[in-house]
């Protein structure tokens, strides 16, 4: 997989590495995998081409539902962004909401957004499209509002319960779920007041 990626990239772009297709690439990639696992597997006699099959479906299976909340978040930023959701936050809310005030308000957004749906990437497709043209249209800071999506997006992620991330690692470290986010979310919770403090700071800059 890490040598058809480079591999991928060069075929796509024509020879140059950094115009190649990354989707396209990763395709291939898995794909490539896939294929190699599937043949060391039959090679060492640990499974049959039946077992291979049904392993690669359930694994295919057991994605088809981020897969959905991906097409469905990027369908709701499209909405957003041909609805002008951003411009018209902005024109209701620039008569009582100051401009410091901006950046904090998206980062808790995102993050309530990125614990309920468990996924940092749908939030980010969601709430760019409205954090954009918010910062624009009241003079906000915009690398601080992008900054705001992206932290607040990965904070509710991690502390989500539903979270893939959250998942795997309470799977890894052989420990009760429930237990994992129980005790990972008053650290992150803490730095997370933190880091609205700072936006809040910054936004007065």
């Amino acid at each position: 997989m890490i040598i058809m990626m480079p591999v991928g990239l060069l075929i796509t772009g024509n020879g140059d590495l950094t115009a190649g297709s990354g989707a396209t690439s990763v395709l291939w990639s898995v794909l490539s995998a896939i294929v190699a696992a599937g043949i060391i597997s039959l090679a060492q006699q640990l499974l049959n081409l039946k077992e291979i099959m049904e392993y690669t479906l359930k694994g295919i299976a057991g994605l088809v539902p981020l897969s959905i909340l991906m097409i469905l978040a990027f369908s709701i930023g499209d909405t957003c962004r041909a609805l002008g959701t951003g411009e018209y936050v902005a024109s209701v809310s620039e008569n009582f909401l100051s401009v410091q005030f901006i950046a904090p308000i998206i980062f808790i957004t995102s993050a309530f957004i990125a614990f309920s749906t468990g996924t940092s990437w749908g939030t980010f497709a969601i709430m760019i499209p409205i954090a954009v043209p918010t910062a624009l249209f009241m003079d906000a800071s915009l690398p601080l509002s992008i900054a705001a999506v992206l932290s607040g997006s990965v904070f509710g992620d991690h502390c989500s319960p539903i979270s893939d991330t959250t998942i795997v690692s309470s799977m890894a470290s052989a420990c009760d779920h429930i237990d994992h986010v129980k005790t990972q979310i008053p650290y992150a919770v803490s730095m997370a007041c933190g880091a609205a403090i700072l936006f809040w700071i910054a936004g007065i800059m």
